[in-house]
């Protein structure tokens, strides 16, 4: 089972937006390879750090309206939102090192 909750074009508000503490989402696609290599990262991270940032994923082709919004052209995209407003995005696929150097801000 994975670590990561799923969101939808109609739960992101509530879910991501109104969260009480720093959201990761994870842009992908099924049919996106690197983001298939990204997930079991992104399930690590939220396994060591779910106390401290919520983990979300969402499928863009299932949910256009939510990618659009947020201006996602290429993915895997993972941003991190804080207090319902997006502050850090980083596109591609990454080691785990590289994502917790990008991203340890938000973790600690």
């Amino acid at each position: 089972m994975s670590a990561l909750q799923a969101v939808t074009d109609q739960t992101f508000q509530i879910e991501v937006a109104q969260a009480d503490k720093p959201v990761l989402v994870d842009f992908w696609a099924p049919w996106c390879g690197p983001c298939r290599q990204l997930t079991p990262i992104v399930e690590q991270l939220a396994d060591e750090y779910g106390d401290k940032v919520k983990f979300v994923a969402i499928n863009i082709d299932e949910n256009p309206m939510t990618a659009q919004q947020y201006g996602v052209v290429s993915i895997p995209s993972l941003t991190m939102f804080k207090a319902g407003q997006p502050v850090k995005t980083v596109v591609g696929a990454r080691p785990k090192p590289m994502l917790l150097n990008e991203l340890s801000e938000y973790f600690g």
